[in-house]
């Protein structure tokens, strides 16, 4: 997909942060599928005037079998901070086939979860039980006014044997 079909020519850089873990910084247990796995609290700075909502993808480029989606959100209200263990907006599904977040749960290895937030000019119309990745893409292309990316970092630890 073009940059320039996804994108407004003109977007604004948001800053999307979290207090649970810096920029390339390990993402907490409580937040992976060997803890709570509920999504961390994320904030956003920098939305511009005009935006109608937010939409929220998050995923992991180095999963084995390509890039596994594990939260897919849109229809967010534009606010600055979207709260732990929420459902901000319409969830729609993640590659395990699953409308909610599924948290970081690598195979083996660090792997980086990309939280992407993009500042949008409308509301999406979109079927929640049948919305991807792809499907939100499709319907963000031309309505993007800003984009931010939080990356963070995780790596499952193997349970200490009992000796």
């Amino acid at each position: 997909m073009s940059p320039l079909t996804l994108y407004h020519i003109d977007t604004t850089t948001l800053v999307v942060e979290s207090p649970e873990f810096g920029e390339n910084g390990m993402i907490p247990e409580k937040f992976a599928c060997g803890g709570e796995n509920v999504n961390p609290t994320l904030t956003i700075r920098n939305i511009p005037k005009e935006t109608k909502s937010l939409a929220l993808i998050m995923e992991d480029p180095d999963a084995p079998h390509g890039v596994f989606d594990h939260w897919v959100v849109w229809n967010i209200p534009p606010r600055d901070t979207i709260a732990e263990n929420t459902v901000p907006g319409i969830v729609g599904k993640n590659s395990k086939e699953e409308n909610n977040y599924t948290g970081p749960c690598p195979p083996s290895g660090t792997h980086h979860y990309h939280f992407k937030v993009f500042a949008l000019d409308t509301m999406l119309e979109l079927p929640e039980n049948e919305t991807d990745k792809a499907t939100l893409e499709k319907a963000m292309e031309g309505h993007i006014i800003g984009t931010g990316v939080l990356i963070g970092l995780y790596e499952k630890t193997s349970p200490t044997p009992v000796l």
